[in-house]
């Protein structure tokens, strides 16, 4: 768990984040209407194995759009993981005839701007509210409560590697650095945060070798200087890289990470 500092905000998320830890979800379903289908023992592959993208929580008619990052996923084995819009969690998921049931849920405590921790609480509450309905239709899922609350849920596709316009995270530089693969040209091309940057990119199961990097050369500020250092650290070498949905890690060869996600 990430500790956090002593200003009141801070305080207000642990306070709101304490519900979170060991949370205990569950989820029912009801019948089934025309044109979707509810979770239970059959229809559970329809529902694991999907990477859930949060839209919105509904609680009491007030609907709350969710962070972008917001997710819920069901590996085929019950392992559950997933993002409440900032802080990640986990759990164990049991299938039984109409229900899943979520068990052992554990979620960090971090502190995120831009991520307000009452609709992470929000979204908690609502998801271990008892014993929730679920609809799939189509690409989206929507639970509710026995009360009517609900949280709506797209399907959301993993973005291919090559084509993409990768926005990257970590190291932070205030989203302006970005990189994009194309397949065609062989190469890769973006932004280092400040300067341009051009490379040939060979492409290989898991792994991409990086030509040396072509660059303009302009000067910035001393963070973005070193979040450049660290991101020309991926070029001349081979690096490994992984897709989780809209996400994209880059590990270099000392085992340096890169952290991106896929432009909207």
């Amino acid at each position: 768990m990430d500790t956090l500092g002593t200003s009141g905000r801070d305080k207000q998320r642990l306070a709101a984040l304490a519900a979170l830890t060991l949370l205990p979800l569950a989820a029912g379903c009801g019948g089934a209407d025309a044109g979707s289908r509810s979770v239970g023992s059959g229809p559970a592959a329809s529902v694991t194995g999907v990477r859930w993208a949060v839209d919105r929580v509904s609680v009491d008619g007030r609907k709350s759009t969710a962070p972008d990052g917001a997710y819920l996923r069901i590996a085929e084995g019950g392992k559950v993981d997933g993002n409440l819009g900032c802080n990640t969690f986990g759990a164990d998921a049991e299938f039984t005839d109409g229900s899943v049931t979520f068990d052992g849920v554990r979620a960090t405590e971090m502190a995120c701007d831009g991520v307000p921790a009452a609709f992470e609480q929000t979204l908690a509450r609502t998801l271990g509210d008892g014993s929730l309905t679920a609809r799939v239709d189509g690409g989206t899922l929507v639970l509710t409560t026995a009360g009517g609350d609900r949280i709506d849920l797209t399907e959301q596709k993993a973005a291919p590697l090559k084509g993409t316009k990768w926005t990257v995270s970590t190291p932070d530089a205030g989203g302006r650095a970005h990189l994009t693969f194309d397949a065609k040209t062989g190469q890769v091309s973006g932004s280092l945060g400040c300067n341009k940057v051009r490379s040939t990119a060979t492409f290989r199961d898991g792994s991409i070798t990086l030509g040396s990097a072509s660059t303009t050369r302009m000067m910035c500020d001393t963070s973005l200087m070193k979040t450049e250092k660290a991101l020309l650290g991926l070029f001349d070498s081979t690096v490994k890289y992984r897709v989780d949905g809209r996400t994209l890690t880059l590990t270099s060869e000392n085992g340096e990470r890169v952290n991106a996600v896929a432009a909207r």
